[in-house]
Order: C-alpha cells, then sequence, then structure tokens
C-alpha cells in the first residue's frame, strides 16, 4: 500500500489531537488497534503485523489484546509486530477470570509477556467479572504494579454496580479504565455507566466500535441518517462510527483492521468533527437510553457473568453479526 510522508504526517497530526487521559495523567489518542481474530489464520498473518505496523506509524499507539483471543495466538501475532517498535506502543493485555487470583494470576502474567516478547505491560485489565473476589484481583494486580511487570491495571465488561464495587475495595480506585462494548447501535452505557465513570475521571475502552457485537441494530451501515452524515463529510459509514465514538473526548476506540487501508481509513477518523446537527441526526435515529439497560458484551462462546448486586451466575452467548457487512473491521 502506497502512502506518502506528507499523508501519514497529516494523519499523525490528527490523531495526535484527539487524545484521552488516563488517571494517572498519562495521554493517550483516542483511536487504538484491536487484535482480537489476529492469528486465527496463518494466511491472513502478514498483512495483520503490517496493519499493526501502519497503525503505529500512524500514530495509534494503543494496541489491545488477551491471552483468550485464540489462546494466545493473539499475543503471538502482536509481539511479531512489535518486534522492533515496543517503545512506540502502549500495549494492553487482559487476564480470564479464571486466572485473575493469587494461585494464577502472576503466572497468566508472565506467558502473556512470553508470548508479546516484552518484560511489562502499559495496561492490563480482568476480561471479565468472574468468581475470584475483586479484593484478591485488585492485591494481585497491586503486587504486579510493584514488581514492574504492569505500570496499570483495569477492568472490561464491568457494569455500574460492578464500578461501584471495585471502588470500594481496598485499592480499587486504582482502576485505570473500563474497557466495554459500544457503538452508536449499542449506548446503554450512556445512561448510568459512563457518568459514573466520569464523575471519577475514568476512561473507557469502547470495543467492537464498528458494531459487530451486542444489541445491533440490523441496517446500521445502510441507515440513511447516517449514510447522509456520512455523504456530508465525504467519509466512510465505518469512518462515521469511528468519529461518533470518541466524539465525548473520554472514550478511546480500539477497532481491529487486519489490512493496511482499514487502518488507515480508522485512523483519518480522528480528523472528523461532527457538527451539533449531526449528531442530533443519529440520536433520532438511534436514541441514547431512557433508562437504565443490561451491559451488552461480546464472548465467543457462552460464559459465565456475574452479577455485581446478584448471588447468581448468568449465560451469556453471542451470536456474530455478518462479517461480510464488516470486512476486516471489528
Amino acid at each position: 500500500m502506497q502512502i506518502t510522508d506528507n499523508q501519514i504526517k497529516a494523519i499523525q497530526t490528527q490523531v495526535q489531537n484527539r487524545t484521552v487521559s488516563l488517571p494517572d495523567g498519562t495521554t493517550l489518542p483516542s483511536l487504538g488497534q484491536g487484535t482480537w481474530h489476529m492469528g486465527d489464520d496463518p494466511a491472513r498473518e502478514a498483512d495483520e503485523i503490517q496493519a499493526l505496523q501502519l497503525g503505529l506509524k500512524l500514530g495509534l499507539r494503543v494496541v489491545d489484546t488477551a491471552e483468550m483471543y485464540g489462546n494466545g495466538r493473539a499475543e503471538t501475532v502482536t509481539a511479531k509486530a512489535l518486534k522492533h517498535f515496543r517503545n512506540e506502543a502502549f500495549l494492553v493485555s487482559k487476564v480470564l477470570p479464571s486466572n485473575a487470583g493469587r494461585k494464577n494470576l502472576q503466572a497468566s502474567l508472565e506467558n502473556s509477556l512470553s508470548r508479546l516478547q516484552t518484560d511489562y505491560l502499559d495496561l492490563y485489565l480482568l476480561h471479565w467479572r468472574g468468581g475470584v473476589p475483586l479484593q484478591e484481583t485488585v492485591e494481585e494486580m497491586e503486587k504486579m504494579k510493584a514488581q514492574g511487570l504492569i505500570k496499570r491495571w483495569g477492568v472490561s465488561n464491568f457494569d455500574t454496580a460492578d464500578m461501584q464495587e471495585l471502588n470500594d475495595v481496598t485499592g480499587g480506585q486504582s482502576c485505570a479504565v473500563n474497557q466495554v462494548l459500544y457503538h452508536l447501535g449499542s449506548r446503554g452505557i450512556e445512561h448510568s455507566l459512563l457518568p459514573y465513570m466520569r464523575k471519577r475521571a475514568v476512561p473507557a475502552m469502547a470495543y467492537c466500535p464498528l458494531a459487530q457485537g451486542g444489541n445491533l441494530r440490523s441496517q446500521l451501515l445502510t441507515n440513511p441518517s447516517v449514510q447522509k452524515v456520512a455523504d456530508s463529510h465525504q467519509i466512510t459509514p465505518m469512518q462515521l462510527l469511528l468519529a461518533w465514538s470518541i466524539r465525548s473526548g473520554d472514550v478511546l476506540s480500539i477497532p481491529k483492521a487486519g489490512r493496511e487501508e482499514h487502518v488507515l481509513q480508522n485512523a483519518q477518523a480522528a480528523g472528523i468533527e461532527l457538527t451539533s446537527e449531526d449528531l442530533t441526526l443519529l440520536d433520532e435515529a438511534f436514541p441514547p437510553p431512557s433508562r437504565k439497560e443490561p451491559l451488552d458484551i461480546v464472548k465467543n462462546k457462552p460464559v459465565l457473568i456475574r452479577s455485581a448486586r446478584a448471588r447468581f451466575y448468568s449465560v451469556v452467548s453471542f451470536q456474530p453479526f455478518s462479517k461480510s457487512i464488516f470486512p476486516g473491521h471489528v
């Protein structure tokens, strides 16, 4: 793929001008890179590595992965992409709930570090709420910080009640982010969760900002309002979705792109400024929540999700949206 130095510099400037701040004052670009499904197909590995490296060149420093993604294969691909660029990346990985206690957390972290070929993570997340008490997980995360294996820790797929419970445990106030599903067709977090996090200066990381999962609106990309706003800015509907997801200044979106052209399109979304008229039109098509809604969550298979306000577990499953509609993007 051919891209000029002037194009790269222009996009870098746009990316640098759209940032999110972590509680410790660290500033990050509002757009990063996800790796879900990377490493699943060896025939696509070279494209995936090139895509991640182009993203770093364009300023998309945040690279998000997890031990669960392909049973570590995504971390392996990420390591290959970052081999000569580790210092340019803000590297994030996630621990499975079953490994998030004093028995397994350090071993899981060290396995991730080995696959990623690095000696530290910039951010380590609890992938979702499990059976290990939050206090125990927080204590282990803090131990990993003290040993220099991670610089920060956070959570993923935590609803408002979970965040409240986390805030009440000793050390829980050190949570750096909450990574949740968020896109134009899934806005439930706007009612209670985002306001709670904003009061505590904890930013959200939005996974699936291009609407692969959650409460999907069946024709999101072909919606007349989406098309109208996209056409008015001479952008694609997917670029519009990304620009919408980072409009507030406290959400960091991490779309996955397995090809360089998709990374370029994603990065260009940092330069898109939506008007109040644009946002009103999109609100009319996809209204914000008027009441508390269950947290949307995406998993490859049915998993047990613990409710913070209940003493039971519920089964949540996910049927992927058609990849023919979202080729190469999540």
